[in-house]
């Protein structure tokens, strides 16, 4: 099998990983620390505007945000199903096996009424009838309860585990939806009357009520609770919607040393959602496993051995991707800056429409 050359993971991480293959990555202490340099130099980035937000200003229009993330999630949907299309038709492409679980499972969960709005479900994390009661459960881990500071995907399943978290008098961390519009928000509930918690658990109400965090945040995330389109409670074995942006953020925090290998991941799912047929030797270093599947009729414990991301991994990121998400593009300069070394990058790929927004 060909090895992968020239990876470089930031933090720095490994050496050459064969193609495909897990293993985890060495402990290392060449890593450069983050300083107040980073925030000198970006600080204007490190809390932008937001959608619906006039800059300069502090005032925010909901009806401008949501108008404007219904439009950018339809077009990114179109370019998702585009970019299965296109993955069907190869069949040499590395990626048509997860679209065709992902097919799989979102006609289920339509075809059986198992999926609830926003619908259709189809490249979304799709949500789903009892996604209460799994949040329930999910809010019963002991793992939850002890958690200070949680981070949770901004999709509609996992609603419920968002108000339970700022109901719980938690810190809710948040990220903007696909990094768009901005980077990661921080909730928590004695900013919030009790009128506006329900406001402050969608999109909206993030870029309402949260605090915009950056990259020199000091914090430590107890627990992430990760939306799903398919997972194996064999392994651990997870695939979201197609996009990857679970995995950016996940490096992200890494990256800011918020957690690291012993932070537990969860996802709340349907049953439906529950597949064995995940290969691990087709995952790539950067897929995210769970250690923790809660569903609305049981709580499954994955004892996942498939090794955690270290960090973000750079020559997996094209061009076009990086047009999209302007903190790792301002944070790659940086880096490339302070250490002298140019970081690889991806192969390109069709611009999607979400990277053309002004």
């Amino acid at each position: 099998m060909p090895l992968l050359l020239h990876r470089l993971v930031w933090p720095p991480a490994a050496p050459p990983l064969l193609a495909g293959a897990r293993n985890p990555p060495p402990k290392t202490s060449t890593a450069v620390h983050r300083s107040s340099s980073f925030s000198a130099a970006f600080p204007r980035l490190l809390h932008p505007c937001g959608a619906g937000r006039v800059e300069g200003s502090s005032s925010f229009d909901p009806a401008t945000f949501e108008a404007d993330r219904v439009r950018l999630d339809a077009e990114a949907r179109a370019a998702m199903a585009s970019a299965a299309a296109s993955a069907e038709k190869g069949r040499d492409d590395p990626k048509a096996w997860k679209w065709r679980i992902r097919k799989r499972i979102w006609d289920i969960m339509e075809a059986e009424d198992i999926a609830r709005n926003p619908r259709p479900v189809h490249h979304r994390i799709p949500n789903f009838a009892g996604a209460a009661a799994a949040a329930d459960s999910l809010g019963r881990l002991e793992v939850f309860q002890k958690a200070q500071c949680v981070k949770v995907n901004p999709d509609s399943p996992q609603k419920q585990v968002r108000f339970l978290t700022l109901t719980g008098g938690k810190k809710l961390l948040t990220p903007q939806p696909r990094l768009r519009t901005g980077f990661f928000s921080i909730l928590e509930s004695q900013m919030l009357s009790s009128a506006s918690i329900m406001e402050a658990c969608t999109s909206v109400g993030v870029v309402k009520y949260g605090r915009p965090i950056s990259l020199d945040e000091k914090i430590k995330v107890d627990l992430i609770v990760i939306g799903s389109v398919a997972v194996d409670p064999r392994t651990g074995a997870r695939l979201g919607k197609g996009e990857g942006f679970a995995e950016l953020e996940y490096g992200m925090l890494r990256y800011m040393g918020a957690i690291d290998d012993t932070t537990m991941v969860v996802t709340s799912v349907h049953d439906k959602q529950l597949v064995d047929d995940i290969p691990v030797e087709k995952l790539l270093v950067h897929d995210v496993p769970v250690d923790i599947i809660c569903t609305p009729t049981q709580v499954i414990f994955t004892n996942s051995t498939i090794p955690k991301p270290q960090g973000i991994y750079w020559e997996k990121l094209s061009p076009e991707k990086l047009g999209q998400i302007r903190i790792l593009r301002e944070l790659k300069k940086w880096i490339e800056r302070e250490t002298g070394q140019m970081l690889p990058c991806g192969p390109s790929e069709k611009l999607p429409p979400t990277a053309q927004r002004r």
